[in-house]
């Protein structure tokens, strides 16, 4: 028993609990305070570091799938490059922004260090090419190739290039098979932007930053099927960068391979005769201005005529789309978009538009029948053709008497359309018209696809212009208001024109609808809209949405989704009518029209050709030469900017476009075994399941020679020569 009272031992122990207690608290507010600091205020800051510390994700770009011609022949595919990229965000931590870095890849890749710094500079309102679009969190590629040498030299020596990578990668490639590039068909690719990625982010198809986008053509209206999906590989590593281990992957998937009803073999002979008739006809004299022709641009379009599947396009000026592969240099940019190259991103077969010309008067005698003029009376084909104190000559003046609708397509009438013309303007009220006009011309036009898309499967197709009562209203309200201001009545010419259409500029007057009788005035259309109309009256009045992609085939091969040709309307005229056109289509080849003189040796009886010529005139500029033509099969349309008529620019071109598809020589004997293609390819390419392709040789196109000229039919003078 101790000998300690009670009441002595109880202060002391009550001192040590305070004291315990304090020391307690202490820690406690001092582990909450440090808890705050690191979890509150600078919480964000250390989450961000755990989690660039402990998780790295690997990308694996997807390799994109190859575009195929119709017998499996690559059009563009892919080749293993060693590629060297500089990582920005790496770059920009040193205290030069990788200045020095930069100027040491320069030396090693043998380029000038200005060259290199372009490269990865970003793409903004005021920076020129070569800049970089894509993201800035990407590697940006400086150069796709590299040498072994090269990147060996980077990789041994990693320390001196922090932040730059060489790899094998997969780069696209536009293999061009006998020099075909189908480059305005192929389209191009260029870097996803940040803002695409966030558009992006919700849709079943997102992007990622080391994804390469479409840019025009079937890159960009097939992107989705085409770019496959990327893999990604997330690591735990420390905050060393040390792997640790595997979080998780997603494995990527290849591209699918697009099947296109493009033949190489005949694409390459359609660019070949595009360009050959082109480089001739500037060789030869405008009548009218005493100068060559500039024959500055041109398009040719082959396509199916029961289908409305292309089978070549061509545009001129053309470029090759591989300047585009690895980031764009300044100056191939520079001649891209710029004017004195004019313009070689632009599709001519979809993009470009003119005048009509006398290739439109298909659409003004369904016009004209839709009227309630029978096809086959007389109408009287002047040399002329006067209205008050106008006068609207014929082409050379040439007059042919009462002839039908048929022989007026035959000799290219102007005056029988001009009448027809002015003749329903005034039945349907002239100035002041009635309620409820027909406007036979303007409808009929709309009706065969004038004015409108085709639907074709390529980006940022023109519509062209019909320019019927509703276009001048709202063209003129538009206007007026310069026209107003600029006008004056009794000025210089430019002065009074804009007067007299700030006053009456949204009627539609008497010569207006007799030049649109001959695809003059106002109307623009396109040589896709062409093709489609005259593709349709050779299959009996289906308007076809023209198609260039055929089917989607998975890598391994065994996934088809076949691409099947759409309609988007009939003809507005019947059967009998059809006929009629073609009838009178046919005799523009034979003796006595316009067109015979180019298809002399013709097998018309075998198979049968329609044609029809146009020499569109185009205000301030040499005339545009269009030519359509057709066979049971196939429909071409060529057309060239400042080249003068149709036939004759355009004419010895499609002629031996057509000899080289079906086999034929000058005098019209075919031979088979040199057809190109006889007859409309019908099966699909064969993938195999290791994503390899059987594809056919594609042999160089041999031009016909020189002295291989076609003959000229007798009693076909030079005057019929439209």
């Amino acid at each position: 028993m101790s000998n300690i009272p009670e009441t002595g031992r109880t202060p002391r122990v009550q001192i040590r609990l305070v004291i315990i207690q304090v020391l307690v608290f202490s820690l406690l507010l001092t582990l909450g305070g440090r808890l705050w600091y690191l979890q509150i205020r600078n919480g964000d800051e250390y989450a961000d570091e755990a989690s660039g510390n402990h998780v790295q994700r690997v990308v694996t770009p997807a390799v994109r799938g190859s575009i195929l011609d119709a017998r499996g022949v690559p059009l563009a595919d892919n080749e293993t490059r060693l590629v060297v990229s500089a990582s920005r965000t790496e770059l920009l931590k040193m205290k030069d922004d990788g200045e020095a870095v930069l100027t040491r890849l320069a030396g090693v890749l043998g380029m000038k260090p200005k060259e290199v710094m372009d490269k990865v500079r970003l793409c903004d309102s005021k920076t020129p090419q070569p800049c970089w679009n894509g993201s800035p969190y990407q590697p940006i590629p400086v150069t796709d190739e590299a040498t072994t040498q090269q990147a060996l030299q980077i990789r041994e020596r990693s320390e001196d290039f922090p932040g730059i990578t060489a790899e094998p990668t997969a780069v696209r490639r536009y293999t061009a098979p006998a020099k075909a590039r189908t480059a305005q068909v192929l389209g191009y690719l260029s870097p996803v932007t940040d803002e695409e990625i966030q558009k992006a982010k919700d849709s079943d198809s997102p992007y990622l930053r080391s994804d390469q986008v479409g840019r025009s053509g079937l890159e960009r209206t097939y992107d989705k099927e085409l770019r496959g999906k990327a893999g990604v590989t997330s690591y735990e590593v420390d905050k060393l960068g040390r792997v640790m281990g595997q979080a998780e992957a997603d494995p990527g998937v290849p591209g699918s391979h697009l099947v296109t009803s493009i033949d190489a073999r005949v694409q390459a002979v359609a660019e070949y005769e595009l360009h050959q008739a082109m480089k001739t006809v500037r060789g030869e004299t405008d009548k009218i201005t005493g100068r060559p022709y500039e024959a500055d641009a041109g398009a040719v379009v082959v396509m199916e005529s029961k289908t409305g599947r292309v089978v070549a396009m061509a545009s001129q000026p053309d470029y090759d789309p591989n300047a585009w592969v690895g980031g764009i240099s300044a100056k191939d940019y520079a001649k891209l978009t710029g004017k004195s190259s004019n313009y070689p991103l632009l599709n001519r077969a979809t993009q470009g538009q003119a005048p009509a010309g006398s290739v439109f008067k298909v659409v003004s005698a369904s016009a004209a029948v839709r009227a309630g003029y029978p096809f086959d009376d007389l109408y009287n084909c002047s040399s002329s053709y006067s209205m008050g104190n106008r006068s609207f000559a014929n082409f050379e003046s040439q007059g042919h008497g009462p002839i039908t609708l048929g022989d007026a397509l035959k000799f290219s009438c102007n005056t029988v359309f001009y009448r027809l013309g002015h003749q329903e303007w005034q039945r349907d009220g002239g100035l002041k018209p009635k309620k409820g006009a027909h406007d036979w011309f303007y409808r009929t036009a709309h009706d065969y696809g004038f004015g409108s898309e085709t639907g074709i499967d390529l980006p940022n197709e023109v519509k062209g212009r019909i320019p019927d009562r509703q276009w001048k209203q709202a063209f003129w309200e538009a206007n007026k208001d310069s026209w107003c201001k600029q006008g004056k009545k009794g000025g210089s010419y430019v002065e009074q024109i804009a007067y007299e259409s700030c006053l009456e500029g949204n009627q539609l007057k008497a010569f207006d609808s007799i030049n649109f009788a001959i695809g003059q005035g106002d109307v623009l259309i396109t040589p896709i809209q062409l093709a489609t109309a005259y593709a349709a009256i050779s299959n009996g009045g289906t308007l076809h949405n023209p198609t260039v992609g055929k089917a989607v085939i998975s890598p391994d091969g065994k996934k088809i989704e076949e691409i099947r040709p759409k309609s988007h309307g009939k003809l507005p005229v019947n059967a009998e009518t059809i006929k009629d056109l073609d009838k009178g289509l046919r005799s523009v080849v034979e003796p006595g029209g316009t067109a015979a003189w180019r298809f002399g040796g013709w097998p018309q009886d075998k198979i049968p050709m329609r044609a029809k010529t146009g020499t569109a005139q185009v205000y301030g500029k040499q005339t545009t030469s269009w030519f359509a033509t057709y066979t049971d099969d196939y429909t071409i349309v060529m057309t060239i900017s400042q080249g003068g008529t149709g036939s004759g620019a355009s004419g010895p071109a499609v002629r031996n476009i057509y000899d080289a598809m079906y086999g034929l020589d000058k005098e019209g004997n075919q031979n088979l075994k040199r057809a190109l293609l006889p007859k409309p390819q019908q099966t699909l390419p064969k993938i195999a399941p290791d994503g390899s392709i059987d594809a056919p040789e594609v042999k160089p196109y041999v031009p016909p020679k020189p002295k291989d000229t076609q003959p000229v039919l007798a009693g076909t003078p030079a005057s019929r020569r439209d």
